[in-house]
């Protein structure tokens, strides 16, 4: 796979939900993923990412649309407005990315947890029960449950410290080689 490819497949999907959020059209938002990524290309030799990848595409993406919008005399130009007044999508949509993948680190966590700790803190996060509501449904005194949750909790910042720590590693060697795929690209 070639780092063009893989650079697609990583992005596409979020700048076609950002493009559709604006341009409200199917087809337009497909034409907006693909002209950015053709310019994308069509630059690659010239490209000085200053920032993330990620964020580049993002604002490439959202320059083609607030031009499509400002060029189309139909319904769409209606949206030209909300979209340079709206809160950036993007920022919400990464937010939500980042949080999904926050959460699938947590619930990884809580698989270690041996079960009893492990349903403790289901009953806590999902269900938000207290303490002794958490007692009275175990059958278990409640100083138990909080000396079961208290380790839990202890067990799951050890994990995910170190998941966190991986993760950020992972990502900034994804970011490395994207710059020395360009750089490679580049000479």
């Amino acid at each position: 796979m070639t780092a063009f490819t893989e650079i697609y497949h990583r992005y596409h999907k979020l700048l076609y939900v950002m493009s559709y959020r604006y341009l409200m059209d199917t087809e337009m938002a497909k034409d907006a993923v693909q002209h950015v990524f053709t310019r994308f290309w069509e630059y690659r030799t010239e490209l000085r990412v200053g920032v993330s990848l990620k964020n580049y595409l993002v604002t490439m993406t959202k320059n083609h649309i607030l031009n499509v919008i400002r060029n189309e005399n139909n319904a769409v130009a209606k949206n030209y407005e909300m979209a340079q007044d709206a809160p950036e999508y993007e920022d919400i949509l990464v937010e939500s990315l980042e949080k999904k993948e926050l959460m699938s680190l947590f619930y990884k966590a809580l698989e270690m947890l041996p079960p009893q700790k492990r349903d403790i803190c289901l009953m806590k996060v999902q269900e938000e029960l207290s303490n002794q509501e958490i007692a009275d449904r175990l059958q278990l005194s409640i100083n138990t449950i909080k000396t079961h949750y208290s380790e839990a909790l202890k067990l799951l910042r050890i994990y995910l410290r170190k998941m966190l720590i991986i993760v950020t590693y992972l990502t900034l060697l994804k970011s490395l080689s994207v710059y020395l795929v360009v750089w490679i690209i580049k000479s």
